[in-house]
């Protein structure tokens, strides 16, 4: 059931009204308006939420663009979340490119242009010292997650700065809407320590501090902080950070993983949905996981994530580490990472692999390295060509084609040209959503590899269990159930994964399994050890 708030009578009259948490607009019965001092402040007929999102649609529908679909969903969240939330939890698939990608890439950038009221907690640079004063004037006392972000890395769209504030505002509508996590234990921050962008440090409605990005200690000590403010200020709170760039992301990580109940989605997320991807087509290509050899366009927190992750399913199978790693191989802005080449960043060493050359062209590594994946994180729209794809076609009966670039416009290439290009037989996964693809008579639905199949059922069962750590075990675990949820009809249609109908479904399988990992691991202190199952 979508979420409903519970009612309290400590705010009554027009200030229950302006109370979106217990707004229930036309909704309230005869004997609530009585009780709450609401007679005469609202039309006389009684509309029950059924009606309430009839009307929501048909006001919705009307709007010309997405952005605008936007913004009136904000503004609706910020008069009524419990119509807020029933209306996109009974239409996710309709609305879920609304409220986060790739529409909530464009509403970032235009960020402070369309700024309405204030969403989320900032915590700037300014602010060191205090941090966990300003977490104190947070109005809800009950934190279970955080999500945020620094604003440096968002999608594929770059430095935003404070811009960024979409980001995590959608990843926790997404949080209730497909996890049931409540609204009111979910808090979004974004730390502003500058931005790099001149077009925003140029721009006079920019909602940040307009200084070039501060980095070294003092940032450090800023994360330092706020994480240790966040202990000091809930009981239990799951850390998920987000759209952190590529020098951050993963030593923040691996400084507080051990320490905290935290994650990266961009870099666990991403790697698990990625990860059940490839589980589900392997139905379709009938081949183990250790048969097939993968290339990454791009070597981000994205694609290294990813690799980590296929590296550890690789090894499932009886392969050795090495030999699991050496199955993945990567091309950055200089080509295919190799041995030879010097100077590389800590996460790309450990998939330079010994070759007889470094090209740089992407069609002449398919054709050396003879990939079975190819998988895009490089935000290069366009760049699987096809010349490309009928390569990889050729190379195999069923080529695994993902461009996982956000948003839309990022992507690497459409699902129509992989499909068509293919002739119809590549594996298909996309970070964007896609419509069908008409090819002959067959119809194809793509699958969009939607971290939201993840994040919200491992941090679901994060919170109830009170894991004190989130471990990469946790995403694979999450990353079979999913690809286990993937019917033959699904598969069928092109798509490997399930319908985004289905996933608060998914999102409580996941939930169970990794809280029940959490007790068999001993990552909490609760004392009871329930068995968790669903359905």
């Amino acid at each position: 059931m979508p979420y409903l708030p519970r009612m309290q009578v400590a705010v009554i009259g027009a200030d229950l009204l302006r109370h979106p948490d217990m707004n229930r607009g036309m909704a309230f019965t005869e004997e609530e308006r009585d009780r709450f001092a609401l007679r005469g402040l609202l039309p006389p007929r009684v509309l029950d939420i059924n009606m309430q999102e009839t009307r929501v649609l048909e006001n919705l529908r009307r709007k010309d663009t997405d952005l605008e679909k936007y913004l009136f969903l904000m503004g609706l969240q910020d008069r009524n979340t419990a119509l807020f939330y029933r209306v996109l939890v009974r239409n996710i698939e309709e609305l879920m490119p609304i409220v986060y990608t790739p529409t909530v890439g464009l509403a970032c950038q235009l960020y402070g242009h369309i700024f309405r009221r204030p969403r989320g907690l900032y915590v700037s640079i300014n602010d060191a010292g205090h941090v966990r004063e300003i977490l104190q004037n947070w109005p809800e006392r009950d934190v279970r997650v955080i999500v945020v972000t620094d604003g440096e890395r968002i999608l594929g769209l770059g430095d935003l700065g404070t811009h960024g504030m979409g980001i995590p505002v959608g990843k926790l509508n997404l949080y209730s809407a497909c996890g049931g996590v409540d609204p009111r234990h979910c808090l979004p921050v974004t730390i502003d320590v500058g931005t790099n962008n001149t077009k925003y440090l140029d721009d006079p409605l920019y909602t940040g501090l307009v200084q070039q990005r501060v980095r070294g200690e003092a940032y450090d000590a800023l994360i330092d902080e706020f994480m240790r403010a966040v202990r000091q200020s809930y009981r239990h709170t799951l850390v998920q950070f987000e759209d952190f760039g590529n020098s951050n992301a993963f030593r923040l990580l691996e400084k507080y993983r051990h320490h905290f109940c935290t994650f990266n989605d961009d870099i666990q997320g991403t790697a698990s949905v990625a990860l059940a991807g490839v589980l589900a087509g392997l139905k379709i290509a009938k081949k183990k996981i250790s048969e097939l050899t993968f290339l990454f366009l791009g070597a981000g927190e994205a694609g290294i994530g990813i690799g980590e992750l296929i590296a550890s399913a690789i090894e499932s199978e009886g392969v050795s580490h090495e030999e699991a790693i050496k199955k993945c191989w990567f091309i950055d802005s200089k080509g295919l990472i190799t041995s030879a080449r010097g100077n590389l960043q800590e996460h790309k060493k450990r998939f330079a692999h010994d070759h007889d050359s470094a090209p740089q062209d992407l069609l002449e590594i398919v054709r050396d390295i003879k990939p079975n994946v190819l998988i895009g994180v490089s935000a290069q729209p366009g760049v699987f060509t096809r010349d490309v794809v009928q390569l990889m076609a050729e190379l195999n009966e069923h080529p695994f084609i993902f461009p996982l670039s956000n948003p839309t416009s990022k992507a690497e290439c459409t699902a129509e040209q992989a499909f068509s290009w293919s002739q119809g037989r590549c594996i298909f996964c996309s970070g964007s959503p896609f419509g069908p693809v008409h090819l002959g008579n067959q119809t194809f639905y793509p699958g969009q590899g939607n971290n939201a199949y993840i994040f919200p059922g491992v941090g679901l069962g994060a919170i109830a269990a009170e894991a004190e750590q989130v471990t990469d075990e946790m995403f694979t675990a999450a990353a079979h159930k999913l690809a286990s949820m993937v019917t033959d009809e699904d598969l069928a249609n092109g798509t490997i994964y399930p319908s985004l109908t289905r996933i608060r479904e998914v999102s409580v399988e996941i939930a169970c399994g990794v809280a029940n990992m959490v007790f068999d691991l001993g990552l909490t202190r609760l004392y009871v050890i329930p068995f968790l199952s669903y359905g």
